[in-house]
């Protein structure tokens, strides 16, 4: 009895491509820095940045299919960066609030 899905996903047929879970796998870090990236900009910037950032990295390095969705998130993590830069900057503190 197996309870998880084999590493590889192969057909019946002998020339089909394999496609490896790791790319299935950077597809949905790309997808998950994008969002993540997205909602850091208003919300948690100073967690969601770093880790948009990271899983893009990770996306990226992988081979992703999905690499617009990761470059995105590696710029949105950027900014929602300098977006905690530029109102820690206006407040004159380390954390900034409306």
């Amino acid at each position: 009895m197996q309870l998880t899905a084999p590493a590889t996903s192969t057909t019946t047929d002998n020339n089909a491509d394999v496609k490896p879970t790791g790319r299935r796998d950077a597809d949905g870090m790309a997808v998950a820095s994008f969002i993540l990236g997205l909602v850091g900009l208003l919300v948690l910037n100073v967690f969601l940045g770093p880790i948009a950032i990271a899983l893009a990295g990770v996306a990226l390095w992988r081979g992703t299919v999905r690499r617009g969705r990761a470059f995105l998130g590696l710029g949105l993590g950027i900014a929602d960066l300098l977006v905690l830069v530029a109102f820690m900057q206006l407040d004159s503190t380390v954390s900034w609030s409306f």
